[in-house]
């Protein structure tokens, strides 16, 4: 807040899909902002509507988008973005009905991506810290 002078930010996405940062983004959004809640969450969230509601806020939710899936490859492809660090947990193709459990219940398990693969063995290594792409 005090780096909007206590205006408040123009847009806050959600991407973690817990409900604290969806509680956080909705406290830190200005009158007339948006939050974009595109985390995918396992357990409820509080949506406080009586401070929403007179603060003009728009909020938006759904899955990510095909439409900039070329535009995200060619990022990762021209080397601008590596996208290694968001895979979090790696599974063999037998293993694919545990790999999905573990995604399912990422609030508990730190899943970002899960990888499946054919020919490795499955590797389960939860992360502690988000996963940030080099500046």
């Amino acid at each position: 807040m005090a780096l909007t002078g206590n205006l408040g930010a123009d847009v806050a996405i959600e991407a973690v899909g817990v409900p604290d940062t969806f509680e956080l983004a909705a406290e830190l959004i200005r009158p007339g902002g948006r939050v974009a809640n595109i985390g995918v969450h396992g357990r409820p969230a509080t949506l406080h509507l009586e401070k929403l509601w007179i603060r003009d806020v728009t909020i938006t939710t759904g899955l990510v988008d095909t439409c900039t899936t070329p535009q995200l490859l060619k990022l990762i492809a021209g080397g601008q973005l590596d996208a290694t660090p968001f895979a979090t947990h790696h599974f063999s193709m037998d293993d694919a009905i545990k790999a999905y459990g573990v995604f399912a219940d990422a609030s508990t398990t730190n899943a970002l991506k899960v990888v499946l693969s054919a020919g490795i063995p499955s590797i389960e290594a939860p992360r502690t810290e988000p996963a940030m792409a080099p500046a």
